[in-house]
């Protein structure tokens, strides 16, 4: 039986990415086995969640190709005791004992001590077995109002299996107002309820990123199969990522055709409709329109209450009434900035020692909202312009010199970020079109990620719009 875990652990290693074998799969040891189940020894606890919610289906697949169908566990290992108590099959002068109806232990290997904890994988790139889904992104932590009411019963139907039919589903909205959070609700629910299921959970970005790296180190057969054949749920974020990306729009849209063709499921979530993304292929974008398309709006003011409400107490700092409200009036553009202003409320009130009430939180918010509302596409232009020594004439013509385009992109991104304008207004502002803005914010995002010389520029502008030194 040792040679078949081995084999198995080999043939996982060929599934999955070598830092996730390293950290998950590697430590797992033959514990115990009889005709019906197979014991898998592991350091913690954490371990035994960790592989049951994504690794079982793999280990299950395994044993089989090899003959051997039975039921997996995994369990703690205890530490070797030199001492052995009768019936319990724990060994006794290097032999075995057997007990009925009580499985046999099998010594765990030397190298695996309990307390082991493994090396984190440092700076391997994320993508490579994609993103972690956060904890409390799930349904019951969801506040649902009549913004996302439509939203949110379409993904729990889709998760449950009833969504008409159809197992693909686009989530709409501006970024703040919850379709991370649903997307990721959809895979914690297929991996509470069918442990088997293997969910894959990527950004638009990531999935490119794999797809070039697959590319480059000759294992575009191994990427294919990952996604195609290997996948049971697909979660795609930030979908207006991939415009102009031709070879990747090509890819996935193939590999939609055999997840869809397989019957399985896919959501996506993206800040523009699948008709109004830019640079899109006709093939890509039927097939992000052939499911559901619905749209997470705002909170209205009621919903804003109970979003605080569920937050505050998450926190254990329940809010009064009046300063609850107070901040659901202030903070009406997202769900982001309303938890922002009550962290912030609630964190100034601590550190200051005084009682959270209606006079603290119009003090914090005012200077917030006051700092928030002066910014605009004009003034960010002007600080643009000052900080790159550049004309504003020169920023709105059609030079594609370098000294030029950078500033300009940076100016694009900024105006993304700090005010609530489109990205086609954004676009028309800097006279370009909807494509190029979107381009623009792209490529701040991905230098931004380098911590090179555009991170501080940015970060050098950003401290001087938070602060209100302009």
């Amino acid at each position: 039986m040792d040679s078949f875990i081995k084999e198995v652990k080999s043939h996982i290693k060929e599934l999955v990415p070598d830092h996730c074998y390293r950290m998950w799969i590697e430590p797992v040891r033959l514990s115990a086995h009889d005709a019906e189940t197979i014991v898998l020894s592991v350091p913690n606890d954490f371990y035994v969640k960790r592989l049951k919610e994504n690794y079982l289906g793999y280990f299950e697949e395994g044993f089989l190709r090899l003959g051997k169908k039975a039921r997996i566990e995994f369990k703690v290992c205890q530490k070797k005791s030199g001492k052995s108590k009768s019936g319990t099959g724990q060994t006794q002068k290097g032999r075995t004992q057997k007990t009925p109806g009580v499985l046999p232990v099998i010594p765990v290997a030397d190298g695996v001590p309990p307390e082991f904890h493994p090396q984190l994988p440092g700076m391997t790139p994320a993508f490579n077995c994609g993103r972690m889904l956060k904890k409390n992104f799930t349904f019951d932590d969801f506040v649902v109002g009549d913004n996302s009411s439509f939203a949110y019963t379409a993904s729990l139907y889709l998760a449950q299996g009833k969504l008409n039919g159809t197992g693909v589903l686009f989530l709409l909205g501006k970024t703040g107002l919850g379709k991370s959070h649903l997307s990721q609700a959809v895979g914690h629910h297929m991996l509470a309820h069918d442990g088997g299921q293997r969910v894959f959970y990527v950004t638009a970005e990531d999935f490119t990123n794999e797809m070039i790296y697959s590319l480059r180190n000759n294992s575009i057969d191994q990427f294919k199969e990952k996604y195609r054949l290997k996948c049971d749920v697909l979660i795609l974020e930030d979908v207006h990522f991939l415009t102009g990306k031709s070879a990747t729009q090509k890819e996935l849209a193939m590999t939609l055709d055999y997840l869809i063709d397989a019957d399985k499921k896919i959501i996506f979530s993206g800040c523009e409709r699948p008709d109004e993304i830019p640079k899109l292929n006709e093939n890509l974008k039927s097939r992000l329109n052939m499911g559901v398309v619905t749209e997470i709006k705002a909170p209205d003011f009621g919903t804003r209450v109970k979003i605080l409400n569920k937050k505050s107490k998450a926190i254990q700092c329940v809010l009064p009434t009046p300063v609850t409200e107070y901040i659901a009036q202030e903070a009406c553009n997202d769900v982001r900035q309303l938890e922002s202003a009550m962290l912030s409320v609630v964190t100034r009130g601590q550190l200051m020692k005084r009682n959270i009430d209606i006079e603290l939180a119009r003090s914090v918010l005012e200077k917030m909202n006051g700092t928030q509302k002066r910014i605009t596409i004009d003034l960010i232009k002007k600080l643009v312009c000052e900080a790159f020594d550049v004309s504003e004439q020169e920023l709105l013509s059609k030079s594609r010199k370098q000294r030029i385009v950078k500033p300009r992109q940076v100016a694009m991104f900024l105006s993304k970020k700090y005010t609530d304008q489109p990205i086609k207004q954004i676009g028309a502002s800097f006279k370009r079109y909807h494509a190029t803005a979107i381009y623009s914010v792209n490529a701040v995002e991905k230098e931004l990620k380098q911590k090179g010389q555009r991170y501080e520029q940015v970060q050098y502008l950003t401290n001087k719009l938070e602060s209100g030194r302009f």
